[in-house]
Formats: C-alpha cells, structure tokens, sequence
C-alpha cells in the first residue's frame, strides 16, 4: 500500500494561473470591490456569449441562483416543484427556502441524470390537469415547475423534459451548475430552458472562490431575478424597496476571477475530457470498476470521472476503495446522498428511487482536477488496481 506521507492527490482544485491577479489589480487599483463594477456586467455578457443565451445575472453561489430562478418561475409557497433525486442538496433546499415542495424522482441508470420517463410516470399516475398546471391528487397541491440537474458535468436529456413542461403546464429551471461547457445535442447545456443556473464554486471547471449565475432566454426574467438580488430596490436615493428582496449580488472581485478563468475555460475542457480518456483506458481491463458512461447526444464536460464498483467482481465495495485510496492520500468521492434518504427532507414525496439508491452505493468520484499530472493519475490507477490484490 502506498504510503500516507507522500503528498495528498485532491478531488479537484483550481487551476489559477491566468489573468486571474491582473484583474483583481484593477478591482483593487480602482476601489471597484464591491457588487458594482465593470468586471460583474462583463463576466455577465461573457457567460452569456458562451452559452448562447440572450441575459444572464451574476449571483454570490449557485444556490442562490436556483432560490432567484425558482422564485421567477413562479414558484409559490405550498406549491410543489419536481427535482432529481440524486444531486447535492441545493436544489431541493432551494425549493424550501420558498415555503414549497420538492418531490423526488428517479435517475435513469446509464447516465445517473433524471429519467424523462420517470417524470412521465409521476404526472400521468398522481396529477390531474385541472388548471395552468397540473395538481398533485394526493396533496391538492400545484405543481408547479421541473427542476431537473445535470450532474456531474453530462447533460440531462432535456428534450422530452421539455416536451412534458409544455404538455402540462410546468416551468422548467435548468440546474446546469456542474455542466458548464457541456453540449446537448450540439447546443451548449443552459441554453435551451428558459431559465438555468450555473455555479462557480472552487471545485467547479471555472471558479469566483464562490458565485453562481442565472441564465434567461427573456428580458423580464432577468430584470426581476437583478432586482431581487439587489434587495428589491426601486429608488436607490430614497432607499425605497417595492418588494423583499436579497442580498445575492456578485462582487467585482469575484468577477474579475471569473472573468479570467472564463478565458482559459476552452483548455480546462481540454484537459477534463483528456483526463477522462487517459482514465477510460488505464482501468479498462480492471474487473468490476466501470465508467458512468456518456449519451450518443451528449458531449460532457467531465466535470468529475465517475465509476461504479462491482463488488463481487472487484472484490470490495465503492466505500471500502474510498477508504484505500484515502489510505493512500487520494482524495475520491461517493455520490450525494440521494435526496429521497435526506433527513434534511424526511417529509417530501418521493417516488420510488431504485436508480438513485444503487448509483449511490456503487459510485466513486476520482481525483479530476485540471492540473492532476499523469504522474498523479497513475498513482490513482494504480492504488485502485493494487487494492484487488
């Protein structure tokens, strides 16, 4: 076993080696630090450019980039709101900062995205169309939207999705957080639902240390989503405030980072999808370790290399190789819990989850970080093959 003292490989870091200090010069030279400045519009109209879509607000994190798009969707308290199972928690906690309701619903197998089908199931079987959107006949209550996520840098297979929203009535907000510069379909993933939310956390492709972004395809959309992040204010004289708003604004600072990294976002995919091959590869022959796989319609971001443990053809569990690899300073993942076994959401609906039950046992994230060097890859590659033995 390789020994704990050598130097510790993470899951996934940033990679800050670009115009990163000059822009935040300028923030600093200019007194520009706070939630106004040039750098928040531009890192705005540039995201923007790069997803395709027309308007796009700059938020502090992701999650409150969902809390704004779910709330401009219409999203209602005791409303209900359809969500994947298997995500980190932020969508559903998002749904509850609104006083609704998430319910929970499978992920298909191959690709561990929410599964269209399930979705068709939920309505047809629970729903009546009894008014602009279908009502929930075991609550009474309206559901009002579909949140669904694309984790793990791969798209969901958003056009059925969106076939069903417009059949019954549903807003759809894209959580597209993991996913920036992933394609559906050729399109870049964030550009097709009228409303989607990115994240620029520091283990994300691009990072602002923390900050999220609102994507809308109209004008409206993104003028209430900008006015509620600034507090709701209406007179910035008098102080007079026409709704309860948020303090969600990104800062200048934060956007100067992000406009740097966003410069350098066309090699860092480069290097996600290099390293996913070289990963592809190197664990082909391994007997139970089997990559999450990628759609025909899909081209993913590879945000985070994923496999599924075989525990009777590997010889262990996904947590027992967890455990080694930590043994070994390599820091991997297991999936989130899935929403439905939340005790943060114990009094949700949920259907039935099997899909998101075994991914959850089965999958390991690997170390995926831009700058992980080949030297560090084949630590990882061999740690795993050495805990067979």
């Amino acid at each position: 076993m390789l020994s704990r003292a050598r130097p510790a490989i993470p899951l996934s870091e940033p990679e800050l080696g670009g115009r990163e200090w000059e822009y935040v010069k300028q923030c600093l030279d200019t007194g520009w630090v706070s939630s106004a400045g040039s750098f928040v519009g531009r890192f705005e109209r540039e995201v923007a450019q790069r997803v395709q879509v027309p308007w796009a607000v700059a938020t502090v994190n992701g999650t409150a980039a969902l809390h704004l798009a779910l709330r401009v969707a219409g999203v209602e308290p005791d409303d209900e709101v359809l969500v994947s199972d298997l995500t980190f928690i932020a969508p559903a906690n998002a749904v509850r900062y609104l006083g609704a309701w998430p319910v929970f619903l499978d992920a298909e197998p191959d690709y561990a995205q929410l599964d269209p089908d399930a979705v068709a199931a939920f309505l047809e079987r629970n729903c009546e169309r009894s008014g602009p959107c279908p009502r929930d006949r075991r609550t009474g209550r309206w559901v009002r939207a579909l949140l669904p996520v694309d984790i793990l840098g791969h798209p969901v297979d958003l056009d059925p999705l969106l076939e069903l929203c417009a059949a019954w009535g549903l807003a759809l907000v894209e959580d597209a957080t993991e996913s920036l510069g992933a394609r559906y379909k050729g399109v870049p993933v964030g550009s097709r639902a009228g409303l989607a939310c990115l994240s620029f956390n520091g283990n994300k492709i691009i990072t602002t240390g923390g900050g999220g972004m609102i994507l809308a395809s109209r004008q409206d959309w993104a003028d209430r989503a900008r006015h509620l992040s600034t507090q709701a204010k209406d007179d910035p004289v008098e102080f007079v405030h026409g709704a309860v708003g948020y303090n969600y604004r990104l800062s200048n600072v934060l956007a100067a980072i992000g406009t740097a990294q966003l410069e350098r976002l066309d090699s860092f995919l480069e290097r996600k999808r290099s390293l996913s091959e070289r990963y592809d590869a190197a664990l082909a022959d391994v007997p139970g370790i089997v990559p999450l796989g990628q759609a025909p319609w899909a081209e993913s971001s590879r945000w985070l290399y994923t496999v599924l443990v075989d525990e009777a053809r590997f010889g262990m569990d996904s947590r027992d190789l967890l455990h080694r690899l930590e043994a070994a300073g390599i820091q991997a993942r297991p999936l989130w819990q899935p929403m439905h076994l939340s005790p943060a959401h114990r009094d949700c609906a949920a259907a039935p989850c099997p899909n998101a039950a075994r991914l959850h046992r089965r999958a390991l994230c690997l170390p995926s970080s831009v700058g992980l060097t080949e030297a560090d890859q084949e630590r990882v590659v061999e740690t795993i093959r050495a805990a067979r033995t």
